[in-house]
């Protein structure tokens, strides 16, 4: 036997012994001698620890490391060196659900801290923990709406959100027995009339929007919740976590859910993932809500504790009757954004996100002045914008990545959008702008 495996000889022939076999080549005899691999694995040989991080070292080196101007949900944000440093820490490293709370406080604290951090940002009265990243947070924010108004059959989202997640709350809607219906847009931003012709036609548990929108435009949401609430629907609010650190909050808006993704509060892009989703709502949402709430509390010497405050037995027990079965602990990165938020404050918040909205807006008054480039939308946008090119779309963002930046995301033939973080320096900006004002038809 193989010393990585964990199981003697004798306990293998007890267990084949039980299970009515042989031998563990008995147990495939029913896969065909034609489909069986009978050659050698191509598997390298044994390398020492310092082999194997060398060699991880050139895959990732292979990578493309691009400046990069591009946004559309994921954004090259400024991380502390001490974040890394933190999460890694015994008490806090683990991805298991803390049901035992005498084993976890370290989970339970962070995941209580987190969850008053949400609430605060997104000015809710109540924030859960374990959302898998924005785009699930939204769709389950979408089934909570369902469970919570009576003989509704379908729920509204603005065209101005994110399609990557307009297409999983449409996935859960599928497979959940409700329908999404898509308001109209106008120059860029929600249609309110259309909105309101959609909500009199009743049937709607729900409306979906996000602020700043998927193009990047601060949308004035005045008298949204108004319309909403008079339907007896809910208001749910998508956001980016990190912007709600100088916009209006979705609690200020009047939002019965907030929702959004967490990976601008110091997750790195990661490729794609992982990230971490946020899921906030009134306290009146409180059980339709997925996921678990920590909370604070004594024990019997007085001293501070953290527990399972709320979960819903129909995780557990009654699983068919759950809104939700997200039971998972996605809380690795949930810990990674609560120590970003503890390190930076809310004036590093603040700064952050005011140096974005300045580069943004300096990168877009720059690109106009070239004569290649002129606003998609006359609209408010804080730190992500679009843009029309007079020329090649494609031919100009290769050639950008050529010089070793990322230049922004192709919405269309001739429309980019472009983001700008606080880790942008203004000489990158105007290489940039050099690299794109030439030429490229």
């Amino acid at each position: 036997m193989f010393k990585f495996f964990p199981h003697t000889e004798e306990e293998v022939r007890e267990m084949l012994k039980v299970a009515g076999v042989n031998s563990l080549e008995e147990l495939y005899a029913d896969v065909p001698e034609s489909i069986r691999f009978n050659g050698e694995y191509d598997i390298p040989e044994a390398k020492s620890e310092l082999e194997v991080r060398q060699l991880l070292e050139h895959f990732g080196l292979l990578n493309d490391q691009l400046i990069s101007f591009a946004g559309a949900g994921v954004y090259d944000h400024y991380i502390p060196a001490a974040v890394p440093n933190i999460i890694s820490r015994s008490e806090f490293l683990t991805s298991y659900t803390p049901y035992q709370a005498e084993i976890s406080q370290g989970t339970l604290h962070y995941i209580f801290e987190f969850q008053s951090m949400m609430a605060e940002l997104t000015g809710m009265e109540i924030s859960n923990a374990s959302m898998y990243d924005g785009s699930t947070a939204t769709a389950e924010a979408a089934a909570m709406a369902m469970v919570s108004g009576k003989k509704c059959t379908k729920v509204l989202a603005s065209r101005t959100i994110d399609p990557k997640t307009l297409r999983v709350v449409e996935t859960y809607a599928k497979y959940q027995g409700f329908d999404i219906e898509l308001i109209d847009e106008k120059d860029g931003v929600t249609d309110r009339e259309d909105m309101r012709r959609r909500l009199n036609e009743g049937g709607v548990a729900g409306v979906i929007l996000q602020a700043p929108n998927y193009y990047g435009i601060v949308e004035d949401y005045t008298g949204f919740a108004d319309d909403i609430h008079e339907k007896k629907a809910l208001m749910i609010m998508n956001s980016v976590a990190a912007d709600l650190a100088v916009l209006r909050t979705p609690g200020e808006w009047g939002a019965d859910i907030a929702v959004g993704d967490g990976q601008s509060l110091g997750i790195p892009m990661s490729f794609g993932g992982a990230y971490v989703g946020y899921l906030c709502c009134s306290e009146k949402l409180i059980r339709k809500m997925p996921g678990r709430i920590v909370g604070m509390t004594h024990d019997s010497n007085g001293k501070r504790a953290f527990v399972l405050t709320l979960q819903a037995r129909e995780q557990h027990i009654r699983r068919q009757k759950a809104t939700s079965n997200i039971c998972s602990n996605q809380s690795l990165m949930a810990l990674n954004a609560t120590i970003y938020m503890s390190l930076m404050g809310k004036e590093g918040l603040k700064e952050a996100a005011e140096l974005s909205y300045a580069g943004a807006h300096y990168l877009c008054d720059e690109l106009v002045k070239t004569g290649h480039f002129k606003p998609a939308y006359n609209q408010p946008f804080f730190n992500e914008f679009c843009v029309k090119y007079d020329g090649d779309v494609d031919a100009l963002q290769n050639r950008c990545i050529a010089a070793g930046y990322l230049a922004g995301v192709k919405i269309d033939d001739h429309t980019l959008m472009l983001a700008v973080t606080e880790k942008r320096q203004k000489n990158e900006i105007d290489e940039l702008v050099e690299l794109m004002k030439e030429d490229v038809k």
